[in-house]
């Protein structure tokens, strides 16, 4: 599974089929036999078994939510048994205000958090509505032109300090994972700096990529890599990476206007010791593997 290999974020389209919750990559809110991908009840159970075998990591769900039935959400993961690591929405910060660190959230054990875009469901079951939260960029074609990072049409403006996390989508809207190597690359990292600007200095804390694995060099990872290090030290020039010698206090105005979901990738992928207390965190979101 994608979260095996360093992956904390999973955009998950969720729609009812067969009687049950599907994960389905369908169009008009419908799913049909040719877009049904599987029971999104055997994707949380490796979800389960990953956060069980693993605890000291955190996972984030994003729901493209489709889903009519009267508290499906909340059987689905209530079956797979996640619901102990739910973090709930009446402890999610709002309004713009700090995360906690990724040590209080393992304490907690709230390793688990869940948003929907259905805004009806953060009331009626308990699922933190993303907008609310989030800004996010484009996705698709239109969010791969160098110098733009335009905001995704459902999201607020991408400066707005009122929601605390950035999402940044970087990957055309027909899957190519020939193309893939070249978008993963020069091209990403490229974006990371213009989505940089266009959000009022504030690093993303999300990246989706389709076929992450692939890239022409470091990658997903690399790009990951890269934005720990700079919500780090803080560095306030967006072309320059941070020096050897800065510790790891989080401090300047990153810590004061935007807040940072624990988690440090690097660690899955290198060798590095995680560091404790750290509010500046980045999470390689997946859409399609291999």
């Amino acid at each position: 599974m994608d979260l095996q290999n360093g992956v904390r974020g999973l955009m998950l389209d969720m729609y009812d089929f067969r009687n049950d919750v599907w994960l389905c990559h369908s169009f008009g809110g419908h799913c049909h036999e040719f877009t049904a991908f599987r029971p999104a009840n055997e994707t949380l159970a490796e979800i389960r078994t990953f956060l069980e075998a693993n605890p000291t990591e955190v996972v984030t769900i994003f729901i493209e939510d489709y889903v009519l039935t009267l508290n499906a959400i909340t059987k689905l993961f209530t079956s797979a048994g996640l619901t102990k690591y739910w973090m709930p929405v009446a402890v999610m910060p709002s309004n713009g205000s700090l995360w906690p660190t990724l040590e209080e959230m393992i304490q907690r054990n709230h390793r688990l958090v869940v948003f929907t875009q259905n805004e009806t469901k953060e009331a009626t079951e308990g699922v933190a509505y993303q907008w609310r939260y989030t800004t996010e960029n484009q996705y698709g074609d239109s969010g791969l032109w160098s110098g733009s990072c335009p905001r995704r049409i459902n999201s607020t403006v991408l400066n707005d300090t009122s929601r605390s996390l950035i999402v940044q989508n970087y990957f055309p809207t027909n899957p190519n994972a020939i193309n893939a190597c070249r978008d993963n690359s020069e091209g990403l990292f490229n974006m990371l700096r213009t989505c940089y600007i266009a959000a009022g200095d504030r690093w993303s804390n999300y990246v989706a990529v389709d076929f992450y694995k692939r890239s022409t060099g470091g990658g997903a990872f690399h790009a990951v890599d890269f934005l720990n290090e700079q919500m780090q030290c803080s560095c306030q020039d967006a072309t320059k990476p941070c020096s050897a010698d800065v510790g790891h206090e989080f401090k300047g105005q990153n810590r004061e206007r935007s807040t940072k979901l624990a988690n440090t990738i690097r660690t899955h992928i290198h060798t590095h010791k995680p560091v404790d207390g750290f509010r500046g965190a980045f999470f390689l979101v997946t859409t399609i593997s291999t």
